[in-house]
């Protein structure tokens, strides 16, 4: 039988920028939003905490650890409102010159999953690994929520399949995508295709939050298993709403047992 298990959640679409403190004033807002909306889950994107471009030594100035102010602000935040929040931060790298680009899943209680950005975007004439050090390939990092599982990736990431595959191996029931996808000919759709790409492939759902124009190309998405958009953001700061439902993803499954139907598995290289 069918589980009734569903788990409203919301994608926050904002800009984050150099002032730490001000995007955490920021945050905060869009989470009452968000949880007065009935959010369970809050997505924010990709460099949430400190956030400049071009990318420069800034970033490594205001790198912070995982116990740092600004994951310690989203704890107290995840408590009263009871919620999950997923976003993005410039954390310490083990050099002193790049950090980490990191994506962190935390409850009232603490952190539930890290994750650093493993395929680093240089391409279309940017050098993120001028500033960046790749994560470490190892295991998906997953959390629970409502009895649904999530799994972390992050925006160039979403370029390369084989990031899905490791999180539905995990048994990932959606992937969510913090992002900064920077602007430029086609980028946008190619955003919200590859969207679709993964969760029609992965048969999962896909919640993306992305940076608002003029950088980002904005479009942040909830995408229900077959590629449909259940709710999004235009190209402005905003939030978007939706239902992540067990039902669904097993009425899909049924009809289209890809993921069973497989005869190759994801190797590290």
């Amino acid at each position: 039988m069918s589980s009734p298990t569903a788990v409203p959640v919301a994608v926050c679409q904002f800009a984050p920028g150099p002032s730490r403190t001000e995007n955490r004033e920021r945050i905060a807002e869009q989470v009452a939003e968000a949880a007065a909306r009935g959010a369970r889950l809050v997505v924010f994107p990709e460099y949430s905490s400190y956030f400049v471009h071009p990318m420069d030594e800034t970033l490594a100035e205001n790198a912070e650890d995982l116990d740092g102010e600004f994951v310690g602000a989203l704890t107290a935040m995840a408590a009263e409102y009871a919620v999950v929040i997923v976003a993005g931060l410039v954390e310490k790298a083990t050099e002193g010159t790049r950090v980490r680009n990191t994506v962190v899943a935390v409850r009232g209680d603490g952190v539930r999953a890290v994750y650093r950005k493993q395929h680093l975007y240089d391409a279309f004439g940017q050098t993120e690994s001028d500033w960046v050090e790749p994560g470490a390939l190892g295991e998906a990092a997953v959390f629970e929520l409502g009895g649904l599982r999530f799994g972390l990736m992050t925006c160039y990431d979403l370029r390369f399949p084989e990031v899905a595959r490791t999180l539905i191996d995990a048994d990932a029931d959606a992937l969510v995508v913090p992002a900064e996808w920077v602007r430029g000919p086609l980028k946008e759709h190619h955003w919200t295709t590859l969207l679709a790409a993964r969760a029609i492939e992965s048969t999962a759902y896909v919640i993306a939050a992305d940076h608002p124009a003029p950088i980002g190309v904005g479009h942040s998405q909830i995408v229900d298993p077959q590629g449909v958009v259940l709710a999004g953001v235009g190209e402005v700061e905003g939030i978007a709403v939706a239902t992540v439902e067990r039902g669904a993803i097993e009425r899909v499954r049924a009809g289209n047992p890809s993921l069973r139907m497989r005869r190759y598995t994801v190797v590290p290289r």
